[in-house]
């Protein structure tokens, strides 16, 4: 089982280039993608997203893609011969000027060198590629640092999904406490009924005169009222399904969103055909516990 949140990092060079691939991951009800990449990688988008998609289910995921690339050996160097003159031009004109400086010679030393410190005066000129073989050699870089990524990411998220299972085992043994409590209590609440009519009766009639007859048939309309039997099978039957699912192989996230809808369905009926207090008291502390198990199954791939 996967928890939605996780986090994982991937890193792929040949040498020259390098790609650095980053996943992070939430929960959302649908896999949904955020994909922030350079203008040179546009095209690795759809890749990246049916790549992602055949081994995350549900989530949103957010990819970040960083690109370095060294300067090749086949690269030169450009000087813009006009504007570097241009400013030599002005920078003698300024020495000669203020008499900065006494020797000519060392003046054009430092003069030189710092119109090539200026902006477009010495611009380097990447050698030129093949673009097909270029867009090959970047896609097989982002999805070797995919790979990568996506087995850290996919490690944590089973780190989480661990805890989430054992988290989700503890609450739904809560449930199945509290539930025994009510099947106990369940049979009290007809009996409790009965002494309850019997004693107002008695009250106002000889106790001789009443009609045992109607009372019972009283108290049967009662008892199939308040019965909660089929409630507690349900809510039982339930929780197994739960525990199933928690050994699953496969994503079950959904599935749990549902089983606790039903979860709750139960609850609130139990809650509403019991009339009784230590019952009332042990439906409010399962539907806490289900409300639990809402926050977590939203987590869960």
């Amino acid at each position: 089982m996967y928890s939605m949140t996780g986090y994982g990092k991937g890193i792929a060079s040949d040498g020259d280039k390098s790609v650095t691939l980053e996943l992070k991951s939430v929960n959302h009800r649908y896999l949904d993608f955020g994909i922030k990449l350079p203008k040179n990688f546009l095209f690795v988008e759809d890749a990246l997203k049916k790549a992602i998609g055949a081994v995350v289910a549900r989530g949103h995921i957010d990819v970040f893609l960083t690109f370095e690339q060294k300067a090749g050996s086949a690269d030169d160097f450009v000087v813009d011969e006009q504007l570097a003159a241009r400013y030599i031009n002005a920078a003698n004109a300024l020495a000669g000027r203020i008499m900065q400086f006494s020797d000519a010679k060392g003046a054009e030393e430092v003069i030189l060198r710092e119109a090539l410190r200026q902006p477009d005066i010495l611009v380097r000129r990447q050698a030129a590629e093949d673009p097909a073989k270029l867009e090959a050699e970047l896609t097989a870089l982002t999805m070797e640092a995919l790979s990568e990524a996506l087995e850290n990411l996919k490690a944590m998220r089973a780190r989480e999904g661990e805890a989430l299972k054992a988290d989700i085992n503890k609450k739904l043994d809560n449930i199945a406490a509290s539930l025994a409590k009510i099947a106990e209590l369940a049979p009290d609440v007809v009996r409790a009924y009965r002494e309850s009519m019997t004693a107002r009766i008695a009250e106002v009639l000889d106790p001789a005169k009443v009609d045992e007859q109607r009372l019972a048939t009283e108290v049967a309309l009662y008892a199939d009222h308040c019965c909660i039997d089929e409630e507690i099978t349900r809510l039982s039957t339930h929780i197994s399904a739960m525990r199933a699912l928690l050994k699953a192989d496969e994503p079950v996230g959904r599935k749990m969103d549902f089983l606790v809808q039903e979860f709750n369905r139960e609850a609130n009926t139990i809650g509403s055909k019991a009339n009784d207090i230590r019952i009332t008291s042990e439906v409010l502390a399962i539907k806490n516990e289900i409300e639990k198990l809402r926050e977590q199954a939203a987590n869960i791939e």
